[in-house]
């Protein structure tokens, strides 16, 4: 999108950035609304499921219209066509995508049946991610023309958002909820319930990790390019290490969905984390001592440990979900995840504040030979300060307190109500 607004459209880098920019804040008071919104939604397709119908059609318009920039006269029109295009785009994508998330703890109950759910729809992702990724540029280039080829490739990324949305929809059946869980909540506005969800203790206790685990994560696949083109001094070997990092990634997942059975989601996302942490610190001080298979290998190895941040969260948030659930009979599953969007979104924006505010005051200069500080701040950007992140996640996740045996108790009705809670965080 940046280099598509920049270089083929021709809108200012500043002005581009300040139209991404505002999306991700439309992103940040939509995404929560709507899980709002598809709670308490009542129609004769479930709560989730209208939306991934009436949601996909505008999707696709504005991916052909984001993608189909008509000409202007100024810079100041052309900001303006881009920053409403992509706002609706992203608007159109929450309301597709926050209620397809919230469908997950509808499906299954069973505590492990939901990990390997997540397994298969995040390797999904993943595959569907490479093939994005690599079919993007094959099409722009089939045409005359950079214009035509990525209009083409908007219609046609739309057309795929479009069909796989409409198979979920008439594929997905919504499960009859519990009586008591069935009908709109009575007397409750969109901030009281924002306050249950903060009252939440087992989802605070992941949501921070999360927010926390997103940052780094953000921050080593943003330093990447850096590394391979400033340091190692070969910018083409980034497009290899991603490739090895997410194929290793898909690869592990069904092993993590294994091991969560034997050692519990908590410890394993923590062991995955704590991988990826050794990972990022070989990345940052002997990426360019070691011979290039020995590169590739960790690399392997670093993937292993990002899997876990794949499947292991979206595995959990439908557990917290059903402590919320038992706590106060309702059922909020879209707030929950309308929420978790959001934080990850505000991970994001702050790893872009933390590699520009170090890459600054470090001294680097785009395109040149950078000095001694510089190359020392995309050391410390590419291992030690990401690691900070993941060890806090870590440290706060191990507080977290439902288990297997906590969770099938809430299930069974061995334990409910407000002592179930308060027993458990003991």
């Amino acid at each position: 999108m940046a280099v598509y607004l920049t270089d083929t459209v021709g809108l200012a880098a500043g002005l581009m950035g300040v139209a991404m920019l505002l999306g991700r804040i439309v992103d940040a008071v939509t995404d929560p609304l709507m899980g709002y919104i598809s709670d308490r939604t009542r129609s004769r397709w479930g709560k989730r499921r209208p939306y991934l119908l009436f949601g996909s059609f505008p999707l696709f318009f504005f991916m052909i219209l984001m993608f189909q920039v008509p000409s202007f006269d100024t810079q100041r029109a052309l900001f303006l066509y881009v920053t409403v295009v992509f706002c609706l785009l992203s608007v159109a994508y929450t309301v597709v995508n926050i209620p397809y998330g919230a469908l997950t703890p509808e499906l299954t109950r069973d505590f492990h049946e939901r990990t390997s759910l997540n397994g298969y729809r995040m390797s999904f992702a993943v595959v569907g991610t490479l093939i994005g990724a690599g079919a993007a540029w094959p099409i722009i280039t089939a045409f005359p023309d950079e214009t035509r080829g990525y209009a083409a490739m908007g219609t046609i990324f739309g057309a795929v958002m479009l069909v796989t949305a409409l198979i979920t929809f008439f594929s997905v059946k919504e499960p009859a909820r519990e009586p008591e869980a069935s009908g709109v909540p009575q007397g409750r506005n969109i901030l009281l319930e924002y306050k249950a969800a903060f009252l939440n203790k087992p989802f605070l206790l992941i949501l921070f990790p999360w927010a926390l685990f997103i940052t780094g994560v953000t921050i080593i696949s943003s330093m990447l390019r850096y590394l391979f083109e400033y340091v190692l001094l070969d910018p083409a070997g980034v497009t290899l290490a991603l490739l090895v990092l997410l194929v290793s990634a898909l690869g592990m997942i069904p092993v993590w969905v294994a091991l969560s059975r034997k050692i519990g989601k908590k410890q394993s996302y923590r062991a995955g984390m704590g991988i990826l942490s050794l990972y990022a610190l070989f990345l940052a001080f002997f990426a360019d001592k070691v011979p290039l298979p020995v590169l590739y290998l960790m690399t392997l190895l670093g993937g292993a440990g990002l899997s876990t941040q794949y499947v292991i969260p979206y595995a959990l948030i439908p557990d917290v979900v059903e402590w919320d659930y038992v706590k106060t009979g309702q059922r909020r599953e879209g707030i929950y995840y309308g929420l978790w969007t959001f934080i990850s979104k505000l991970g994001q924006g702050l790893s872009g504040l933390i590699i520009g505010t170090i890459l600054a005051t470090s001294g680097y200069v785009p395109n040149l030979t950078q000095g001694a500080e510089a190359i020392l701040g995309i050391r410390l950007l590419t291992g030690p300060v990401p690691v900070l992140f993941f060890i806090a996640g870590i440290i706060i996740l191990g507080f977290y307190p439902i288990t297997e045996k906590v969770y099938n108790g809430m299930i069974s009705g061995e334990a409910k109500g407000s002592g179930v809670s308060e027993a458990a965080v003991r």
